[in-house]
């Protein structure tokens, strides 16, 4: 089993992950670009009974198009968004890639709101 650990760029903020993900999902929606600054961002989903978080964050709630609020979690020192919860999925918590810094980490599994895709952006197969 993989035991992995996602950090904001200070460091401050940490969230283990004992397992390997659920599911990997690339995602184009636009408010994904507006949070991660990128034209997709990245989702790792882990069993939320099973992470253990450390540090202090600061909390931003919002709809998602399902009509489910998620609400993120970043760091208040340097504003990287680490993980959310996706209340859709109640037993499941969202971390996001970069914050893992593992160039060899699972590839997405899904595209998601290929719509709002950037042309020059190619999908993994």
């Amino acid at each position: 089993m993989t035991d992995r650990t996602a950090r904001c760029t200070c460091g401050q903020l940490q969230i283990r992950c004992p397992q390997e993900p659920a599911k990997v999902s690339l995602c184009h929606c636009l408010d994904c670009q507006r949070r991660t600054g990128s034209p997709f961002g990245i989702a790792a989903f882990f069993d939320a009974a099973a992470i253990e978080i450390s540090g202090s964050f600061q909390t931003y709630q919002r709809d998602s198009d399902s009509g489910f609020p998620v609400t993120f979690h970043f760091c208040g020192t340097c504003g990287s968004t680490v993980f959310w919860y996706p209340s859709r999925k109640s037993a499941a918590v969202a971390v996001a890639v970069g914050c893992f810094g593992d160039p060899s980490f699972p590839a997405p599994t899904q595209s998601v709101y290929g719509e709002n895709r950037h042309g020059w952006v190619a999908v993994p197969a």
